[in-house]
């Protein structure tokens, strides 16, 4: 009874905050394709990175309109995250597989000024706590209805993008060296693919938060590789898992009064697990079967 109490609290209350569940499932939705190149291009720790970068942006915007007078739409904090995010972006450009160590050195500079640049920057703006608390861990009412619309409209074109030249940018992704070899614009694909996650994460981080952000560029894609027999199907496998992690994650919040961002990024995790639990399930009996074929094969000879 209580179950159903609540569920029909929660679609009486949907009026209310419609438009951050729905950024839910659409940045679930986004983030879950980018995910897939994230995770099999070894950058999880790029993702994190720049969501933290992003931050460190949105909160200097605040402070900047805050003590500095500037106006709101030259300060704005969607601006000073993507201006973040791309400044970090080029810090890392140039460190190739290469240079993997100094790569991976550099993104845990770039997250630590992120997290510690964020944190000592918020505590000067007190008026905006509720904004900068939002950032890093989510909010459960406090999306707008225009910043659904830049989701919606940012994840409609970067899907777009990546659906038109996901072949090029999963080999570029994967496996540089064929793609070179097979002749393929390495390094624009390469950028391209680069900067729309980048676009992706700042504007995520921007209106969702940094922790939300980042489960939804890992869980998801982890979730759907491992149920999925290649890239195509693990995409269309991410979409899904996406878009459910960020409805199920506020559907607990509202019934457990969790917050929203660590209650989307325990959803994400129960899945992958569940998802990883059933792949293996799935090999354990498919092995199984096999051997019982190849005996009753054997006895028969």
């Amino acid at each position: 009874m209580g179950a159903t109490t609540n569920m029909d609290a929660f679609w009486a209350a949907w009026p209310l905050f419609e438009d951050a569940v729905l950024t839910g499932v659409v940045s679930g939705m986004l983030l879950g394709v980018l995910g897939v190149y994230i995770v099999l291009g070894r950058m999880v720790f790029l993702s994190a990175a720049l969501s933290q970068m992003a931050g460190f942006g949105v909160t200097l915007a605040y402070a900047a309109q805050a003590h500095l007078g500037v106006a709101a739409f030259y300060a704005s904090p969607t601006l000073g995250a993507t201006i973040m995010t791309l400044l970090s972006l080029g810090m890392i450009w140039r460190n190739d597989e290469q240079q993997r160590a100094r790569r991976d050195s550099m993104l845990g500079i770039i997250f630590l000024v992120g997290a510690a640049g964020t944190l000592m920057v918020a505590s000067k703006i007190v008026q905006e706590l509720h904004d900068v608390k939002s950032l890093l861990f989510g909010s459960s009412v406090a999306v707008l209805p225009e910043d659904f619309r830049l989701v919606a409209l940012v994840a409609a074109g970067i899907l777009f993008c990546h659906l038109w030249w996901w072949r090029g940018c999963v080999e570029v992704i994967y496996d540089e060296e064929t793609a070179i070899v097979r002749g393929l614009p390495v390094s624009i694909i390469k950028l391209m693919t680069i900067l729309t996650i980048a676009l992706a994460v700042s504007i995520c981080t921007r209106v969702m938060g940094a922790l939300p952000t980042f489960a939804f560029s890992v869980f998801p894609a982890m979730s759907a590789i491992a149920i999925s027999r290649n890239i195509p199907w693990a995409m269309f496998a991410a979409t899904i898992v996406g878009a459910s992690t960020g409805f199920l994650g506020y559907l607990m919040a509202f019934r457990y009064d969790f917050p929203v961002g660590p209650s989307q990024a325990m959803v994400g995790l129960f899945i992958w697990c569940a998802c990883v639990l059933c792949a293996r399930l799935l090999r354990l009996v498919s092995t199984r079967s096999m051997r019982s074929k190849n005996n009753t094969m054997t006895a028969k000879d």
